[in-house]
């Protein structure tokens, strides 16, 4: 009994590997279907990004000091 349970164990560990390699076969041809930017556009969409959020950033503080102070002034 124990040594049909290991054969059962070493059939279906080779299946998996064969699932595993076929997976990371389907995968390397998806990556290889990837169009990769070039350093240039790269770089534009990385400033721009930067840029952006910098704005949300002084937009969302301005906003909340102006909420702050309004608060203050209902306070008082």
């Amino acid at each position: 009994m124990a040594d049909y349970t290991v054969n059962t164990f070493s059939k279906s560990n080779k299946k998996d590997q064969k699932g595993k390699k076929s997976w990371f076969k389907g995968l390397k041809a998806e990556f290889q279907k990837i169009i990769w930017i070039d350093k240039q556009t790269l770089g534009r969409k990385i400033i721009v990004v930067v840029v952006i959020s910098a704005m949300i950033c002084a937009l969302i503080t301005l906003i909340d000091s102006v909420v702050l102070q309004f608060i203050e002034f209902i306070i008082k």
